[in-house]
């Protein structure tokens, strides 16, 4: 074989195990068609960060008003836009280079199966011990007519300007996100659901708060609208669904989801098991039906959340594997979340209602940190709450909070899960005074 290992896609499920297998001395190689470090670095994650760090800001400004701050700063959209691309645009070409400065030979080009051991790219064979899928999702796409007016998450985060009146389609991460940075930036923002499910992986109550704050901004929020039509008019593009439901509004987003990335690289051909909803099954071992072919990230069938540092996770685990460093199963530890809304939410380990599912298990302690915590309160902020989830020998297994600092918060919770430490074990951690770490470690 030419290559021990090669990685179809470039993504965070690639490169994090790619440049440790090369170094332990195997024959690496990494296809991909698109921009080297996948969707997160180049139009996900990394850049919806950049065009939010702004309204971050801006809401602790706003909290502050009247208390060491008499006005608002003005936000500016082209110059945002600009500094994304300051930061976004050259982290390809330097993940690529990072790559083969470890000896990892990069290879430009669509790659498609020709059997499991083989992958075809530009009329080329490429044939490897192992390889590993990491193809990821695309995002969904309503196929209504008129749908071809829509925006994706890509598009998006390429806006040059904010478009007057905006509308997203879905309850999801990237609805909520997107909402909350084009409502900050002055844009009139409907947010259109089929149902009435939002933020469905996090703790409701918390959702709610964020809901309610969104709508005080002036977010509008159109429950149970199936969507049938879309129409470029005069006055803007017309929506239009069931029992007379009509809209206008001059940009739309689908933000309906992603959907794994299935197509057009011969998986039938090859007999490799996959659902094109729900993405590749695979065992504990990251491998597919078939032998030798592995695969990490959002691409996987799974119930972890589909977020980077899972897919990272996921590739320095086959490095380990591949290396012979270890012979066992992958074992996911607590995984923290979260979903970039002003405020934040985040979680990690078990939820509050799996906990209330189970009150002979878990024993549940809420806080309002806004209300009761005077470090929260220099900040004013207005929206913090925290809930502890503890199993019966009082062990934490599980946090979630919305707050300013919910990110910070849970980060460090999360060591204290995996760490195992009771009360008395906390004698021993001497955080700086004042800091968030200091703060919630006194209600744990």
């Amino acid at each position: 074989m030419e290559f021990d290992v090669l990685f179809l896609g470039s993504g965070q499920g690639a490169w994090n195990g790619a440049i440790p297998m090369a170094k332990a001395g195997l024959k690496v190689g990494v296809i991909e068609e698109g921009l080297f470090g996948g969707v997160c670095t180049n139009r996900g994650c990394n850049a919806k960060i950049t065009l939010d760090r702004p309204v971050e800001i801006l809401r602790q400004v706003e909290q502050l008003q009247g208390r060491g701050f008499d006005s608002l700063p003005a936000l500016n959209w082209p110059d945002l836009m600009a500094h994304k691309h300051e930061v976004i645009d050259s982290l390809a070409d330097s993940n690529k280079q990072k790559l083969e400065n470890a000896g990892v030979q990069t290879i430009i080009g669509h790659g498609t199966f020709v059997d499991s051991h083989t992958i075809e790219v530009a009329g080329k064979n490429y044939t490897a011990e192992k390889v590993v899928i990491v193809s990821g999702r695309l995002p969904h796409r309503l196929t209504i007519p008129g749908s071809e007016l829509f925006h994706d998450s890509t598009d998006f985060l390429v806006m040059e300007e904010m478009p007057e009146r905006m509308t997203l389609i879905g309850g999801g991460y990237i609805a909520m996100e997107f909402a909350t940075v084009a409502n900050a930036f002055g844009s009139d923002v409907t947010v259109i659901l089929r149902g009435t499910s939002i933020l469905k992986d996090f703790h409701q109550p918390y959702v709610e708060e964020v809901v309610k704050d969104l709508k005080q901004r002036g977010v509008k929020f159109q429950m149970n609208v199936a969507l049938e039509s879309a129409e470029q008019t005069e006055k803007g593009i017309v929506l239009r669904g069931k029992e007379g439901y009509q809209h206008t509004t001059d940009y739309v987003l689908d933000a309906t989801g992603r959907v794994p990335q299935t197509q057009n690289m011969n998986f039938e051909g090859i007999g490799l098991a996959f659902d094109a909803a729900k993405g590749i099954p695979v065992n504990e071992y990251l491998e597919t039906n078939l032998p030798g072919v592995y695969a990490t990230g959002d691409i996987l069938d799974k119930k972890q959340p589909k977020i980077t540092p899972v897919a990272a996770y996921e590739s320095q685990y086959l490095a380990h594997l591949f290396a012979g460093d270890t012979d066992q199963p992958i074992v996911y530890p607590p995984i923290a979340y979260n979903v970039f809304t002003s405020p934040r939410i985040a979680s990690a380990g078990i939820t509050v209602e799996e906990a209330e599912q189970s009150p002979e298990k878990y024993k549940i302690t809420a806080v309002d940190y806004a209300g009761k915590d005077w470090f929260h309160q220099v900040g004013n902020d207005d929206i913090n709450k925290i809930t502890f989830v503890y199993d019966q020998e009082d062990y934490m297994v599980g946090v979630t909070n919305v707050g300013n600092d919910a990110v910070e918060t849970v980060d460090g919770l999360l060591d204290v899960m995996n760490a195992k430490l009771k009360a008395p074990d906390q004698e021993e951690l001497i955080y700086i005074f004042p800091s968030i770490a200091h703060s919630y470690m006194k209600y744990i």
